[in-house]
């Protein structure tokens, strides 16, 4: 009976070393994941380089109508959980979930800008919108 518990209790701490192992990996996403999102970010929202390009518009995925997962991944992660996405007809509406304060609302509305949104002001009704096409 003592061998068996000595190989139960070998296991468990194998389990528990695993799990630290998964929860550094799980870490090392999220920083991955974060730092791709501020990429595609900047990217968007700089000024086109030499001559006069085009505006940017939204974003399409193979041809089709930009879905809210395209622009939630527009939106580093610590933005994307201050913010509510709906799906209309012909845009995508963001609606902040609680106050942004002047350096968040700008970052967003940098983003929004940059894939062919506007801001909509209508007291607390406000929100931003993104064209669909």
């Amino acid at each position: 009976m003592s061998e068996e518990k000595e190989k139960v209790e070998k296991l468990t701490e194998r389990i528990d070393e695993l799990l630290i192992i998964l929860n550094s990996v799980a870490e090392d996403l999220r920083q991955v994941s974060g730092s791709l999102k501020s990429l595609a970010v900047s990217q968007i929202t700089q000024p086109p380089a030499g001559p006069a390009a085009p505006a940017p518009e939204t974003p399409e995925v193979y041809g089709k109508e930009t879905s809210i997962e395209d622009i939630r991944m527009m939106f580093p992660e610590d933005l994307e959980d201050l913010l509510s996405f709906e799906e209309k007809q012909d845009h995508i509406v963001i609606k902040p979930r609680q106050f942004l304060g002047s350096d968040n609302f700008a970052k967003i509305a940098s983003i929004v800008r940059g894939i062919g949104g506007d801001y909509v002001s209508a007291g607390k009704e406000s929100h931003f919108r993104v064209p669909k096409k």
